[in-house]
Formats: structure tokens, sequence, C-alpha cells
């Protein structure tokens, strides 16, 4: 008898479920499953229809549906995403329907009316790692709806999958954004060109198709970017903002204007048997050409000469022969340099994404023990646990600090060490080592914007608001498209300030809303008076972090003024936070 043909094609694939399904059964189990079927009847089948799509099966809290255009999918997602919003106006807080959505273009196997395989197995493990609100997609679709659909995407870089052999390339869809997008309220475009010579190194075209050997050349440009920065003579765009144009065909005049530099590095990168190929050139994007142009074919184990030959080309070609800045220690095993590159994009996003970047950090020690950077990683994901992700352990806490410590010793000219450190002893209340950490970070790099973001924090709880946010300011100057943790310190530098109104701006901007910061949302939203949004965020902010509570903030919190910590927590109990 002849084997049955399996049946395949491709398809893009919507996998959504409902944040929180379990509580909000709990609550109210017969209207929330109203609530669903009503929703499914009004919103989601109309939707799926329009953008010709085709419900696969209902799954109690979650649903799966077929498109044949991956254009269709995403546009039907931002569209429902969109509609379950509206849909929650006018509820109570607790029973908001949140959904969150992953989507993947890739082959499935078809039985029936049911789908399988990896095609489907993707978009329903994206969709497990989206926050409330997002909306994932994986490298695949990504290739074929990022000139076709009117919004912009972050690049959450490859991501390691549950039951999927290969990393996937994860990127976050912006609605309404055809572009990043600077924030408003602290300066506005054109940036003005700096007095000294001011350069963004762009993102390196790859020369493989392999996900890996982009990582590496993304590594590279990291690490250009890092040591470029340490130069006192020159401006130097931080890496998130150049990344932001990664994958675009976009003037090189247009860029500089959009960052406010005058030079731009850009390039290409190739691994392959165990040589390194790199192409680079340094465009004058006022005057026009070519200033500097060279390529190198070097042995794999050269890399890190070949990063600091190309560096010296750079400061040589726009200032001159300079003296150097102190050596950073580079790592003595390519595999943990490889491993904390992957690594270093992962903090700072969710729990899942520390977690992973802990796993791919411990390996990189285990391999090379005194790789100083990847110490401070390690460190700075094990305190984002302790005090961002609701992860208590002091044993992680007290890790956090040792290993921070460690690879200060082990590399004091590397200013990535120092304001890592630098917060972590702001948040043991050892304000003089950290003041002078903090210093020293700024005085091995200038430039370095995330040491400024960052110190906005303790500088804030210092009682010095103003100051904090001047800091936030050159942070945005230096990364005028950044993470969304920038916002979130503008934001509580501004509550500080008693600027409530400004606050709200900042923290609703969609690169940071959503996250932690909603608590000082909430705060700042009290504080105006308006307590039916305040109390909104404020249950949005426990439903994610449900172990909050005023006092344990009060207690491990970086409050150098009391009166600061007071006026805080003021917001908070005015927003309804737990005592």
């Amino acid at each position: 008898m002849a084997e049955e043909r399996v049946q395949r094609r491709l398809a893009a694939i919507l996998a959504a479920d409902v944040v929180g399904y379990s509580r909000l059964m709990e609550q109210d189990e017969v209207g929330t499953i109203a609530a669903l079927k009503e929703r499914r009847r009004t919103i989601l089948m109309p939707l799926v229809a329009h953008y010709q799509g085709r419900i696969v099966k209902v799954m109690g809290d979650g649903v799966l549906v077929e498109f044949a255009s991956a254009v269709n999918a995403v546009a039907c997602a931002v569209e429902l995403q969109k509609q379950m919003a509206a849909a929650n106006d006018g509820l109570d807080e607790p029973r908001h329907i949140l959904l969150r959505i992953g989507i993947n273009l890739g082959d499935v196997v078809v039985e029936g009316s049911d789908l399988y395989g990896d095609g489907v197995n993707i978009a329903a493990r994206l969709e497990a790692i989206a926050e409330p609100g997002d909306i994932l997609v994986s490298g695949t679709a990504y290739d074929h709806i990022k000139n076709n659909i009117k919004a912009g995407f972050s690049d959450l870089g490859s991501r390691s999958l549950k039951n999927i052999a290969a990393p996937v390339r994860v990127y976050r869809v912006q609605p309404q954004a055809s572009a990043p997008r600077q924030p408003s309220g602290w300066e506005q475009r054109p940036l003005p060109i700096p007095d000294q010579p001011s350069i963004a190194v762009l993102p390196f075209t790859s020369m493989s198709s392999d996900p890996d050997q982009e990582a590496f050349a993304d590594g590279l440009v990291e690490d250009l970017i890092t040591d470029l920065s340490r130069n006192a003579e020159l401006f130097v765009i931080a890496r998130n903002s150049t990344f932001a144009y990664k994958g675009r065909s976009v003037d090189a005049r247009m860029i500089a204007r959009d960052l406010g530099v005058r030079y731009l590095l850009e390039g290409s990168a190739r691994r392959a048997q165990g040589r390194v190929r790199i192409n680079v050139q340094l465009i004058d994007a006022q005057g026009g050409g070519h200033l500097w142009a060279e390529r190198f074919d070097r042995s794999l184990e050269d890399i890190f000469a070949v990063q600091d030959e190309v560096i010296g080309r750079i400061v040589e070609a726009l200032v001159g022969r300079l003296k150097a800045p102190p050596i950073r220690k580079r790592p003595s095993s390519l595999e943990a340099y490889d491993l904390c590159v992957r690594a270093r994009r992962l903090t700072g996003i969710s729990p899942q994404a520390s977690n992973e970047a802990r796993l791919l950090l411990e390996r990189a020690m285990s391999l090379d023990p005194d790789y100083a950077e990847a110490r401070r990683w390690l460190a700075f994901v094990l305190w984002e646990g302790w005090s961002n992700w609701g992860a208590r352990a002091e044993t992680d806490r007290r890790r956090a600090l040792e290993l921070a410590e460690s690879a200060v010793r082990l590399d004091p000219n590397d200013a990535g060490n120092r304001w890592v450190l630098a917060h972590m002893l702001a948040y043991e209340r050892r304000w003089a080592e950290s003041d002078a950490e903090f210093a020293a970070a700024i005085a091995l790099d200038p430039n370095h914007a995330d040491a400024w973001a960052i110190r906005t924090e303790v500088t804030a709880l210092a009682g010095q608001a103003e100051a904090a946010i001047e800091q936030a300011h050159r942070a945005f100057r230096l990364n005028p498209y950044p993470t969304a943790w920038y916002y979130w310190e503008l934001g509580l530098a501004q509550y500080a300030a008693r600027q409530y109104g400004a606050a709200v701006e900042t923290l609703r901007k969609e690169a940071t809303y959503r996250t932690g910061s909603r608590r000082i949302l909430a705060a700042s939203l009290a504080q105006l008076g308006r307590m039916n949004e305040a109390r909104q965020e404020a249950a949005l902010f426990m439903a994610s972090f449900p172990t909050f509570t005023i006092s344990y903030w009060i207690a491990t919190q970086a409050i150098r003024d009391p009166t600061m910590g007071e006026h805080f927590a003021e917001g908070y109990r005015k927003a309804g936070l737990p005592e």
C-alpha cells in the first residue's frame, strides 16, 4: 500500500492568547467566557475575513489563524490589538482583555483542517514570549513585510525558542510608525551638529545568510562603537540608534541629519573557514565623498587587532594622531565572545530574555573565566531579575555585586564595567563609591549614553531632579533612538521634578509603555488628579508585578534623599498601589 503523501504549504501563521486568562476565569468565569465569545464574533472573525485569513482553531484562551500573506497577517494583528484596546475602554481594569500575538511565515504540514510543524510552532513560541499588547514577528515574516506595512520594528535579536532547533530572529511591531522616532519634548529635529567631529557607525552588512554570522557582524559594529566612543575628541552615536537603520535603504545624508552627525562609517563582514573579511568606508555626509576605505582579510584570531586598526584609522582621519585611551581587555575565547554578543541584546527586554541571557553568559564565563564583559553583563542580568522582574533572590543580588566588582578588577578601563558597578553600589547605598565609579565611567567614555541614562535614576533619587533631567537629555542626544528604559529614566526624573504632565507623555510612548515604568506613570496621573487612569495603570502594573509593595520599594531603592522617596510613595498610594 502506497505511503500517504504529507501535504505541505507555505503560510503566515498568527498565534494569539489572552493574558491572565486563569485570573479572569477565577474572578468571573461566566462573564469572561461571554466577553471572549462576543469579541470573537464582533472583532476577531470580521477582521480575519477582511484580511482573507482562516481560523484554524480556537483553544479556550487562544486562537490560531492562517493567512496566505504575511502582510495581511500583520495588518490583521495590528488592527486586532487596536480594536481590543478600544473594547477595554470603560471597563474596570480587572475585566480588561489583553492579547499577545506571535506571527511566523513558514512551511506547515496540513492534516484535514488543522496545521502542524515548525511554521506553527515558531508562531506559538513568539506569542509565548510576547508582552501584553505586543506583536512579535519572526525574521522570515519581517523580510516580507518590512517595506509593506505602515509600522516600525524593534529588532530584538536572535532568540532561542523552546523546542526550536535554530535561533529565530525576532522583531517587535510598533504600529503607526514608519520609522524609529525621536522622543519629543526634550529636543526637536534637526539635531545640531556638535563642535567636535561627530560619527555614527551603521550596522555592517553580513555577507552570509547564517544568523550566527549576522550576530558576529552586529557584535563587531557594537565593539567599534564602544571603542570609538572612548575618544573624548569625538562625538559618537550609541548603538541602539544606529541599529534603527538596520535592513533599511536610507540615504546616508538623511541618516546623518536624523542623528545629528557629520560622518558615517559603513561596511560589510564575512566570517568563513577561520578567516574574517571586512570592508569599511568612512563617509563625509555633509561634504560628500569618502575620507577613507579599506579591506581587511585576516585570520579570525586577529579580529580584535583589526578592530583596533579600524579605530586608529578613523580617529586619525577625523582628528589626527592622538594618544590612545587605555586598552580594554579582550576575551581569550572567540566562542565566549560570540555568546556575550548574543546575550547583550537580551538584557532589559523581559524576564524570559534575561533568563536566556543568563545561560549564555554563564557558558561564556565557563569558557573564559577572566572575561570581564561577560561578568559585567551577568551581574546586570542577575541584578535586573532582583530589581525589575520581581525575583527577590538575595543570593542573586549578592552574586551580582560580586561579579560587578570582579569585572572592574579584571578590566578597570571598560566604562561599561564601571557604570554597572556604580549603579549597584547606589542600591547598596554606598554613595561615595557609587559616585566615584560613575565619574570613572564618564571619564573613560564621555560618549557612553547608557552611563548617562542609568545615572539619571540615582541622581533623581538623590533629590537632584533638574540635574537628572539634564543627564537624561545628554543620553538621548547620544542615543536619539534609544531602548525603552531610557524613557523610563527620563519619566522618573520628570516625576521627581514634579513635571507630571511631561512624565505622562514620556511614559506613554510605545517604546516604554506596558513595562514596569507603569508604576511611575500611575503615580504621575494620580498627582494630576486623573484618578481613573491612575488606577487603571496601577492595576496593569500589578498584573505583571504582583509582589510589588510600596514599603519594599522604599526599603530597596537607591534613595539618598528620604523626601524624594516619600514623594514617589505618595504618588503610588494615590494611584492605589499596595502599601
